[in-house]
């Protein structure tokens, strides 16, 4: 089964700005259909938002108004769309980030992809949530694009090893 991956809202930004970069590679990823992208009604609002706001124009120059209703297409067509998405996650220390949180837990996802501090922190045992979220989430793991990209990596070299799929090769 492919994993099933949460891209927050800055991946996102940086994935339709920098198709280069990681958080593009992220998405190639589901393009080529080696990852499932999991979206709500409440992220992809979000993703809009965000992508059309004056300053991330500003920001990023390849946000035209061609490549971002190309890319939230792409994003439309080729994500899972789930909704809607129980809240059964608080996050006090930012309550902006509970959305991909209780996304990401209802979708079952094997990773949270982002660049967020407070969302890195829920795997930190230092940190104080995050030894509760691991204990209470298992299953998820929340990474940055590059460690993100290095796992699938590792995952498809395993696969290869084992004979147990085909090899993900074209894993950025």
């Amino acid at each position: 089964m492919k994993p099933r991956a949460v891209l927050d809202c800055v991946v996102c930004l940086q994935g339709a700005a920098r198709e280069a970069g990681p958080a593009g590679a992220c998405f190639r990823l589901m393009k080529d259909g080696q990852i499932t992208v999991c979206v709500s009604l409440d992220t992809l609002a979000e993703v809009s938002d965000v992508l059309t706001r004056p300053k991330s124009r500003q920001r990023f120059k390849t946000l035209t108004p061609d490549r971002v209703e190309a890319f939230l297409r792409e994003l439309r067509a080729a994500a899972v769309l789930l909704d809607p998405i129980p809240h059964v996650f608080t996050y006090p220390r930012d309550p902006d980030d509970e959305p991909y949180v209780n996304l990401a837990l209802a979708a079952g996802a094997n990773y949270l992809v982002t660049w967020d501090k407070d969302l890195l922190d829920l795997m930190s045992e230092a940190a104080p949530e995050g030894q509760d979220f691991r204990q209470r989430s298992p299953n998820l793991v929340i990474l940055t694009p590059p460690d993100f990209l290095r796992a699938m990596r590792q995952a498809a070299a395993a696969e290869e090893a084992t004979g147990e799929g085909p090899a993900a090769a074209r894993t950025p």
